[in-house]
């Protein structure tokens, strides 16, 4: 048997363009102060840049990402290009297949895909689609990616979809398409992952959604270490905590508020998660501190875990891009690079 070829860490930041009143700048202007951030990030090492989806949100919660994506990959050199995660029953899998493969080109093959099911309930309102079918739309979607990722002529009969001679063009840059990823929030997350042969973002309890993924590809003979395992972990980093994380405190409660309401209507009868607390959660609580504490910290983390890619919030909603600028420059200046040489 060959030998499994692990995958190197990667680092980066994650952005959803929520714009609240406190930043005091319209949406355009948003955004072309975070693409200006992203731009000077590339140029000191950034690995990846993750974007998440919501809909019909007050804020402007970003509800497509890949054109934003597009926009930077072409003033970016070095950073690939991905989602945690792009909501598949909202997007048409074939539409999105030709929309990401105009992606891999502009980025010359920098981009990756992250897909998840949704779970608030007004935006399967907003679309018209009951959440019932959010299983077999997200199963039917990756099913269907996969094959559109082949480059090659398929039809495909299903209960969501039924497609006669597909055959994306342009080609990808990248052979076999996108790298493809699945977040998993429980086993059945999980058991999805090791189905589709995909890369892990676990967004649960390790043993709900880490220790089943990894056990069902070791089962069929498939060596979980040539995966890649992500996550967001933010870091400030910070010699002043008083002095700085009270605003990035007040931004995350607010974030975090907005998820919490989206389970809520959700409810636990209908797909919430059983046992899903911050206790056994795998950790992602931001890491705050001076450089040597984030080093230790991520350096802990990743060994725990066997994490791969790890992004930070880049601008947490109701923050202006340049009040983390400071911070996002330590952390790809000083802390990833004593990390990743802490792995070799």
């Amino acid at each position: 048997m060959a030998e499994t070829v692990r995958p190197g860490l990667r680092f980066g930041v994650v952005h959803d363009f929520r714009n609240t009143p406190t930043t005091g700048m319209d949406t355009a202007a948003m955004y072309a102060a975070v693409m200006e951030q992203v731009v000077w990030l590339d140029g000191l090492g950034l690995d990846l840049v993750w974007f998440t989806e919501h809909h019909f949100m007050e804020d402007g919660y970003l509800p497509s990402w890949i054109p934003i994506a597009a926009a930077l990959a072409a003033r970016t050199k070095h950073a690939r290009f991905s989602c945690d995660v792009c909501l598949l029953p909202f997007n048409h899998p074939v539409r999105l297949a030709e929309d990401l493969a105009v992606l891999d080109n502009i980025s010359g093959g920098r981009v990756e895909l992250g897909v998840g099911m949704g779970y608030a309930l007004h935006e399967f309102r907003g679309f018209g689609l009951p959440v019932a079918r959010r299983v077999s739309l997200t199963d039917e979607g990756i099913a269907i990616l996969r094959h559109c990722f082949t480059g090659e002529k398929f039809s495909f009969a299903g209960k969501r979809y039924n497609l006669t001679d597909v055959q994306i063009r342009p080609g990808y840059v990248q052979p076999g398409g996108p790298p493809l990823w699945v977040a998993a929030m429980s086993e059945a997350g999980a058991q999805r992952s090791a189905r589709f042969d995909t890369n892990l973002l676990p967004q649960g309890p390790r043993s709900t959604v880490l220790d089943p993924w990894r056990a069902a590809l070791t089962d069929s003979g498939r060596d979980p270490a040539g995966y890649r395992v992500g996550i967001i972990r933010s870091c400030l980093v910070t010699d002043d905590r008083d002095r700085d994380w009270p605003a990035v405190r007040d931004a995350e409660r607010y974030r975090m508020s907005t998820y919490a309401k989206f389970q809520e209507q959700l409810g636990s009868g209908a797909g919430g998660v059983q046992g899903n607390t911050e206790a056994t959660r795998i950790p992602q609580a931001w890491i705050i501190g001076d450089v040597d504490h984030c080093v230790r910290e991520l350096t802990a983390f990743i060994r725990e875990y066997g994490i791969t890619d790890i992004v930070t919030w880049a601008v947490p909603p109701g923050l202006r891009p340049e009040q983390m600028n400071p911070s996002l420059e330590r952390l790809f200046r000083d802390v990833v690079p004593r990390v990743k040489a802490a792995f070799g």
